[in-house]
C-alpha cells in the first residue's frame, strides 16, 4: 500500500483537474511509483543538500527514474537547502548543477539560499512570519556568473525542438529523455560500466563536471559512432578521451550525422 499511495495521491489530482475541464496536467510531485506517469506526473528528487556529493547523486537519480519507467523528472539546481549567495565556492557548485541540468527533461532554478532574510516583524495579525532565503535569480550571482548562465539557457532554447521531439517519444514509446549509454549500445561493455555520463536522446552524450575544483574530465565514447565536440572537434567512438573542461564549460559530444551539429557546435 505504500508504495501505491503517490500513484492514487497523482490519480486523485489528475482525474479531479480532467472533471474541471483541464487537459494539460502537470503535477510536481516528491514521489512517485510504477504507473504514475499515466496521470501527468512531475518527480522531482526533493530538498537535496547544495553539495558536490548530492550533485552527484542527482545522475543517479535522474537515470533511474527513467528507466523505472517516469521519464518527466527535474532536480533543484544547486540543492535545496544551504548554498550562501555571496561564497565563491556555492558560486561553482550552482553553475555546474546549472550545466547539467540544461540536458535534462526540465530545468528549474530553486532553492533556500543563505543568507536568511528574517521578516520585519515575527508576529502579523497573531500569526508567526516567517524567514525566508536569499534571491535565487540567474542574476542572483554577481555578472560573471550571470554571463556564463545565461550562456546555457540559449542552449537550452536552442534544444526545445529536440526536447519537444523526446517528450513526444516518450510519450508513445516510453523512452526516457535521460538514457545510460546501454540504451543505445547495449553491445558496448564499456557503456554498462559508465555511471558518471549518460545519453540525452540519441544524439547527445552529456559528460557533466560533479567534482569541486575539476577542469578536466575523462569521457568513454561509444563504439558504433563518431562524435563531435561542442567546440567542433570530432573524435572517434571505442575510445577513452580527456578533454578540458573550464568552469563555464561542460563536455557534450553530439552523434555524427546530427542535425543538431548545426545548431550547437561553435
Amino acid at each position: 500500500m505504500g508504495n501505491r499511495y503517490p500513484r492514487d495521491f497523482a490519480q486523485g489530482f489528475y482525474d479531479g483537474l480532467q472533471a474541471n475541464g483541464e487537459t494539460d496536467i502537470v503535477n510536481l510531485v516528491r514521489c512517485a511509483w510504477a504507473g504514475s506517469q499515466r496521470f501527468g506526473v512531475l518527480a522531482w528528487s526533493g530538498d537535496v543538500h547544495s553539495s558536490f556529493h548530492a550533485f552527484r547523486n542527482q545522475l543517479a537519480a535522474g537515470l533511474n527514474m527513467g528507466l523505472a519507467g517516469i521519464p518527466w523528472w527535474t532536480t533543484d539546481i544547486g540543492g535545496f537547502q544551504g548554498g550562501n549567495v555571496n561564497d565563491p565556492a556555492f558560486h561553482e557548485l550552482l553553475i555546474r548543477w546549472f550545466q547539467w541540468a540544461v540536458f535534462t527533461p526540465v530545468l528549474r532554478m530553486h532553492g533556500y539560499r543563505e543568507p536568511q532574510i528574517q521578516p520585519p516583524e515575527r508576529y502579523r495579525d497573531g500569526i508567526p512570519q516567517c524567514n525566508s532565503g536569499s534571491p535565487n535569480e540567474l542574476w542572483s550571482y554577481g555578472e560573471e556568473n550571470y554571463a556564463i548562465m545565461q550562456h546555457w539557457l540559449t542552449v537550452r532554447e536552442t534544444l526545445r525542438p529536440y526536447i519537444d521531439a523526446l517528450y513526444q517519444q516518450a510519450h508513445l514509446h516510453g523512452d526516457p529523455l535521460m538514457r545510460p549509454l546501454f540504451w543505445h549500445y547495449p553491445q558496448d561493455k564499456q557503456s554498462w560500466a559508465c555511471e558518471d555520463q549518460y545519453l540525452f536522446g540519441e544524439d547527445l552524450l552529456v559528460a557533466p563536471v560533479m567534482q569541486a575544483g575539476q577542469r578536466e574530465r575523462d569521457v568513454w565514447l561509444p563504439t558504433g559512432n563518431s562524435w563531435i565536440a561542442l567546440n567542433g572537434e570530432r573524435y572517434a567512438g571505442g575510445e577513452h578521451i580527456r578533454v578540458p573542461a573550464a568552469l563555464e564549460t561542460i563536455p557534450v559530444f553530439i552523434r555524427e550525422g546530427s542535425p543538431l551539429i548545426q545548431q550547437l557546435v561553435d
